[in-house]
């Protein structure tokens, strides 16, 4: 049971996380406050923008504020499996008998930040899926548990197309969030190169440590959903696909494939940590329809109609939000 008591100490820790990771990264309050809310629900983050928006700096200094062993793999096209996951190499004992040890990579550390991940071979980026949904890391039959908690942020240019290798749906669908990094405005660009000017490293403090993130999930699972918040959410998910009981118009018009039931996850769990952060108890309607774009962009796909009118996924999850509620919000 979740006391009142709780809730204002979530809300407090959550108000201490995105102070100090202001200290690092100027503006991109949506990007931030995505970014926790997955980290706290379990989840793992998309993002994309264009290079130098601060996305490398703000996993740094997440690493920071919550304490935790971070590690950057950069992807490209000749990045082996093996560089991710890490391999079983030979030593020799003291006798000179050879044996197997086992290596771990990069992956075996508590934040992952996946740079350009749509650069690497899809032999590659698979090695990320189990990692990703299981936790797990398998080297030769072998199955490795990872550090709790794990966290995969990865990045992707959406310019740059050239020799890159778009992820398949089924390691889309493992992102919680797909978040979509802005260009800075004016100010917040002055603000950017006075900081820089002065150093280049972080320097937030800890603010919430890996067993504290790990209470927080828990705290954050026991949140009730009313059963009509909870059937909202699947007809929103629902919604998305052109064909259907739920189908909505814009669904039916401009998507071609519609949200699996990962989305409806995401939504759930997601909206309970959102809940809290806003010191609620429960999960509401508006913290439905406000996620509902962070876990559907990535999710649904467009049809020749949509391209040809240059209707984007946003576009069209806006009008499903719009549309569902209208017509079954009590």
């Amino acid at each position: 049971m979740v006391t009142e008591n709780d809730i204002a100490q979530f809300s407090k820790q959550c108000a201490n996380i995105f102070e100090q990771v202001s200290r690092d990264v100027i503006g991109q309050q949506e990007v931030v406050r995505g970014t926790i809310i997955a980290m706290i629900a379990g989840g793992n983050v998309l993002l994309e923008g264009v290079p130098g928006v601060g996305k490398t700096r703000l996993v740094r200094s997440l690493g920071r504020v919550f304490d935790l062993p971070f590690s950057r793999i950069q992807f490209t096209p000749d990045l082996m499996p093996a560089d991710v996951t890490g391999t079983n190499i030979i030593v020799k004992d003291e006798k000179g008998n050879s044996t197997f040890k086992f290596q771990p990579g990069p992956i075996f550390s508590n934040i992952i930040l996946a740079d350009e991940i749509n650069r690497a071979t899809p032999k590659t980026q698979s090695a990320l899926l189990e990692a990703m949904q299981e936790h797990t890391v398998t080297v030769m039959g072998v199955s490795r548990k990872l550090n709790e908690p794990f966290f995969v942020l990865a990045t992707q240019n959406p310019i740059e197309q050239d020799g890159t290798y778009p992820l398949p749906e089924a390691q889309m669908d493992r992102f919680m969030f797909k978040l979509i990094v802005p260009d800075p405005s004016l100010d917040e660009l002055m603000q950017i190169v006075s900081m820089t000017q002065k150093t280049m490293a972080e320097v937030a403090d800890c603010a919430c440590t890996g067993e504290q993130l790990l209470k927080m999930r828990e705290t954050a699972n026991k949140i009730p959903v009313a059963e009509e918040v909870l059937r909202y959410a699947m007809i929103m998910t629902a919604a998305t696909h052109p064909v259907g009981e739920c189908a909505a118009k814009a669904a039916t018009q401009y998507i071609r494939v519609g949200a699996s039931p990962r989305a409806g996850q995401a939504l759930i769990s997601a909206g309970k940590v959102l809940a809290l952060i806003k010191g609620r108890f429960n999960v509401s309607y508006s913290d439905i329809e406000e996620l509902a774009f962070p876990v559907l962009r990535h999710r649904i796909k467009m049809n020749f109609e949509a391209v040809a009118e240059r209707v984007t996924a946003d576009d069209a999850i806006k009008l499903i939000v719009d549309e569902v509620s209208k017509k079954y919000k009590k």
